[in-house]
Order: C-alpha cells, then sequence, then structure tokens
C-alpha cells in the first residue's frame, strides 16, 4: 500500500467551474498539486515527480510520457481521452483511465432545453420583453413568433450511446416520435425508438441531434450535400463534437433557411476563432461548451478520480482503464 501519493492535476480550471466544487476527495491521503492551467512547455516540470497525473485537455505525447520518470497513472478527468498518447504510456507501464457515462444527463438535459427554447421561443420572446415590446403591445398576450409542440415531432438521433439513450427516454413523455441512427439492431433498441437510416433521419424530421464520436469517417459528415437533402427548416443540434459538422456549410444553410436552427455546445476549435461563421449565422444558437458540467456531473467526475486513486494506493484494481 501507497501511503500519500504524489498527484498533479494539470489544468483544474475546466472542472473548477465557479468554485462550487469540493475538493476534498482528492486531498484525502495524498500530496495534491494544482495548476488551474498548465502550457505545454511547463507539463515535464510540473508532472517530474508526481506519482498520478491529473489532466483535462493537456496533450500528453510520447516524448512528455517518457520523461515523466515518476508517473504510473494518468486519470483523464473527462471521457474523451484523446489528448493522451495510450499506447505509449502502455509501453512505459502507466495505465490511463478516464471517466465515464458521468454526463449523460445533463447533456440530454441540454438538448431537451434546446428543444424546448426553439418551441416555445423562451429567450426570444424575454429579450423582447426586456426591451418594452410587451408593454407595447395593445392585447394580453404579444405573439409576434409561432410556438410550436414536441407532441408528434419526429425527432432522431444520430448515435445512440448512453447519451442518446438517455435523450430518447426524455424526448417519449413529450409525445415525440422518437427514432435512432445507430448500428444497433431494431430490437435492441428501446420501446418507441424506430431505427432509420442517415439519409431519412435528415429528410423527413422535425430534428436532428448529433451524438456520435468524432473519428475520420464522421469528421465533417454534415455537409452541403447532406443538408441539401434535408428537410427544409430541419432543427440541428450538435452536442457531439465541433468536427462532425462542416461549419460554413452549416451557417450557409442557416442563411438560406434550409436549416431552421442550430444548436450547438461544441465548435471544431475551442475557443472559438473570431470570425467563426457559426456565430453570427442566422438562428444559430451556440453555447460554450458546458452541457457537460453540472456541479453534480463535475462532482462525479471527482469521485470517480478519488475512487481510482484510493484504488492504485491500496493496489486494487482500477476502473476505466482505457489502455489494458
Amino acid at each position: 500500500m501507497m501511503s500519500k501519493p504524489k498527484i498533479v492535476f494539470l489544468d483544474s480550471a475546466a472542472l473548477a467551474g465557479p468554485g462550487d466544487l469540493d475538493w476534498s476527495p482528492l486531498r484525502e491521503g495524498t500530496e495534491f498539486t494544482e495548476y488551474p492551467r498548465t502550457p505545454q512547455h511547463l507539463i515535464s516540470e510540473r508532472a517530474a515527480e508526481a506519482d498520478i497525473v491529473i489532466t483535462n485537455k493537456c496533450r500528453l505525447t510520447a516524448d512528455l510520457l517518457a520523461e515523466m520518470k515518476s508517473v504510473r497513472l494518468i486519470l483523464e478527468a473527462a471521457t474523451g481521452f484523446d489528448n493522451i498518447d495510450t499506447t505509449a504510456a502502455r509501453s512505459l507501464g502507466i495505465d490511463v483511465c478516464n471517466v465515464a457515462g458521468y454526463a449523460r444527463m445533463p447533456v440530454a438535459q441540454t438538448v431537451v432545453g434546446y428543444l424546448l427554447d426553439h418551441c416555445n421561443r423562451v429567450a426570444a420572446y424575454a429579450a423582447e420583453s426586456r426591451a418594452g415590446h410587451w408593454a407595447e403591445s395593445k392585447d394580453f398576450c404579444r405573439l409576434d413568433h409561432p410556438t410550436l409542440e414536441l407532441d408528434g415531432k419526429r425527432i432522431s438521433i444520430v448515435g445512440f450511446g448512453s447519451i442518446g439513450s438517455t435523450l430518447a427516454a426524455m424526448l417519449l413523455p413529450f409525445g415525440a416520435k422518437v427514432c435512432a441512427v445507430s448500428s444497433k439492431l431494431q430490437e435492441a433498441l428501446p420501446e418507441g425508438v424506430k431505427k432509420i437510416s442517415l439519409e431519412e433521419a435528415f429528410a423527413t424530421s422535425f430534428a436532428v441531434s448529433l451524438h456520435c464520436p468524432l473519428t475520420p469517417a464522421t469528421r465533417e459528415f454534415v455537409n452541403r450535400d447532406l443538408l441539401a437533402r434535408s428537410r427544409r427548416g430541419l432543427v440541428l443540434i450538435n452536442t457531439a463534437r465541433g468536427g462532425v459538422v462542416h461549419e460554413q456549410d452549416v451557417a450557409d444553410a442557416l442563411t438560406t433557411g434550409t436549416l431552421g436552427a442550430y444548436y450547438a455546445d461544441v465548435l471544431s476549435q475551442e475557443p472559438p476563432r473570431p470570425d467563426n461563421p457559426l456565430l453570427t449565422a442566422p438562428h444559430s444558437h451556440i453555447t460554450p461548451h458546458i452541457a457537460w458540467a453540472t456541479r453534480e456531473a463535475r462532482t462525479r467526475i471527482i469521485l470517480s478520480l478519488a475512487a481510482n486513486i484510493r484504488a492504485f494506493a491500496e493496489g486494487r484494481p482500477l476502473t476505466n482503464v482505457v489502455n489494458p
């Protein structure tokens, strides 16, 4: 059993948020050092004597890993771990663990929030009321924008993992006709969810929500060609990865009305370039990668990290090892 493992958290700022978290599970029984952010050239120096390195976005390359002579465990404070050379880590005897499933509820909830905002025009009406429009109305209400019901609307989910299936469970009680674009067979899908093709989803749905990983096959698969075959006025939602859409093509489709709205919590570059076309395109609603970040979800990350730290210190098996 190891007493007081030395832990370095390289970029805690992303997790810290507005200062609403309890960090004590990571500090108990450890020598814990945290840095809000670590530039690439300081990673090796700061991790030099650590037993465990925690990272959220810092890139841990093969060269950097080779310099970390004392490190035996890397904990990714997220689900995606493409910032770590896991093959190099394994060759050096370093286990890499991520945190799986912590954000399925808040991300699915965010998608429902987007849909309700679009259907009920909450943000638009609230902004106009602040600007005095309702006070100037001749009637008790002011119906400048049409509102819609989700009941009976086809909503297609592209990618049916834990987040996609959680979203489906949230949408079915609204009366939505939920469809899935998935490698799963129809009989493996929940009751009330219909398997359809990607082409059918874009051509026939009221809304399409993207929940697929970013791979060479999915990079910019939502592009001019696919959008040209879409139902006019389609609502497109992206809480997956910014790179799964061709951003200029989406902006163009918003301008022409091919897309009725685009809601996204992710962009191809984060933070975005000021000239990213989606920041100014009509009916584009971009949130700053916060769908995952409820206090409850960030607490789940801390508790998962702490559990693996205890297992490491006590010589017990680790969970969520991504480079076995």
